[in-house]
């Protein structure tokens, strides 16, 4: 079993399930320490599996979870998240941020509340969670701030159809590439994520037409071996980028993508919402 993260302690929002859950395994499967924020203390019929699930499988793997069932949109949750995850493991040597809400309704038919919530899971969530990280990512000798948020590309298509997702997805990515900027010259590496294709996850599987758009989908994997190639990558030589899973495994000497399909074949597949 390879131990190239061993020691190395991850604090991600979200995991339960999908893309944030097969990063954690791949990061467990190299030996690091992982405490997961996620709200999902009881199964539900529409979701696979329960935060305890997925720390039962990263253990599994190979690595330590702490599961910590709470709201990433609280701040007492996230500062007792740290405070747990600093006394089980010593420190903090990387912050994912995973969790998001995914609500592709126009404008005029998107209700308020739903609208808030993207906002504050996904740009206030991967805001806080890494404000509070701060001091202990700083004590690390090797600190990244991951965050699963696509390039900003400002061409109309991609705001015509849903413009608060995007909002709140750009939101996320300007918030990485401040880190970038402003704890960049003290040694903290951010970078941003994003999958070439569509994921076959719960959140797309639920959507209208679900089951044909994970018809051409990859699997969560091939963003876990991305993210795995960026937090084994030492110092900052990834900061401030926008990183496409599939050129970074293409750049890593990864040739055979077929695996990583939901039909076991390299074509057909659809380009993820914000690739063109």
């Amino acid at each position: 079993m390879s131990q190239e993260l061993s020691g190395t302690t991850i604090i991600m929002s979200g995991g339960s399930r999908g893309i944030g859950l097969a990063i954690a395994i791949r990061a467990a499967r190299a030996g690091a320490n992982i405490a997961l924020i996620a709200k999902t203390d009881q199964p539900d019929p529409r979701l696979a599996g329960t935060i305890h699930t997925a720390a039962a499988e990263m253990e599994k793997a190979g690595g330590q979870a702490l599961p910590i069932v709470g709201d990433i949109r609280d701040d007492q949750t996230i500062a007792t998240a740290v405070e747990k995850t600093v006394a089980q493991f010593g420190g903090i040597d990387v912050v994912v941020n995973n969790a998001s809400v995914l609500n592709l309704s126009p404008t005029a038919d998107l209700d308020p509340k739903r609208y808030d919530l993207m906002q504050d899971v996904n740009v206030r969530g991967t805001f806080m969670l890494t404000k509070a990280a701060i001091p202990h990512l700083l004590a690390s000798p090797n600190p990244k701030v991951l965050t699963l948020s696509p390039p900003i590309n400002l061409e109309p298509r991609w705001l015509a159809g849903h413009p608060a997702y995007t909002m709140a997805k750009y939101g996320m990515t300007l918030a990485a590439l401040g880190f970038a900027h402003e704890l960049g010259p003290k040694g903290v590496s951010s970078t941003c994520l994003w999958p070439a294709t569509l994921v076959a996850t719960d959140a797309i599987g639920n959507l209208p037409g679900g089951d044909k758009m994970v018809a051409v989908s990859r699997r969560p994997e091939i963003v876990a071996d991305a993210a795995y190639e960026i937090l084994s990558t030492p110092g900052q030589s990834l900061n401030g980028r926008t990183i496409i899973d599939e050129d970074l495994l293409r750049s890593r000497g990864v040739e055979d993508f077929a695996p990583y399909s939901m039909t076991g074949k390299d074509e057909g597949l659809a380009p993820d919402l914000f690739i063109g």
